[in-house]
């Protein structure tokens, strides 16, 4: 088995969980390449208290953070790395509130679904505006303007 300690910066990917073992907290995060490659998603799971209350109660899907601990690579070619959590810092809070806003991801790009609006803001995954689709069914031909491919017929 192949291990490796390391540090990374990376954004939660999803809303944090409690583990399968009792008094732990498990979490996706993706990390950003410089290039416009996919993002590189690690499996995380946290056994200090501190860290694991940190996780269940404060942090929230998009929220950017630096961890450190032990990395194994996968067995199985296509699975998520499991990173093994022993420090945390919040470096930067996702806008907005999850309680009525949800973020997805369509590769390089991140969607903001609010159940209090029908438009669904898009930006890249390193921040940039793309625009705002009228809806949901809008999104694909946004990203596709902006990729040059046709027009923004649906969006704004």
């Amino acid at each position: 088995m192949d291990t490796t300690h390391l540090a990374v910066d990376g954004y939660v990917d999803g809303i944090p969980k409690p583990g399968t073992t009792k008094g732990t907290a498990s979490f996706g995060l993706a990390i950003s390449p410089d290039t416009h490659g996919p993002d590189t998603v690690f499996s995380c799971i946290a056994y200090d208290p501190r860290i694991v209350t940190v996780m269940l109660t404060e942090i929230q899907p998009g929220d950017v953070i630096r961890v450190s601990g032990i990395v194994v690579q996968p067995e199985e070619p296509g699975q998520p790395a499991q990173f093994t959590v022993d420090s945390l810092d919040v470096l930067d809070a996702a806008p907005g509130s999850i309680l009525h806003m949800t973020l997805e991801r369509f590769g390089p790009y991140v969607v903001v679904f609010d159940a209090d609006s029908d438009t669904v803001p898009v930006f890249t995954d390193s921040g940039t505006w793309v625009g705002e689709a009228a809806g949901p069914d809008a999104i694909a031909t946004l990203i596709d303007a902006f990729e040059g491919r046709g027009p923004a017929a649906d969006a704004t």
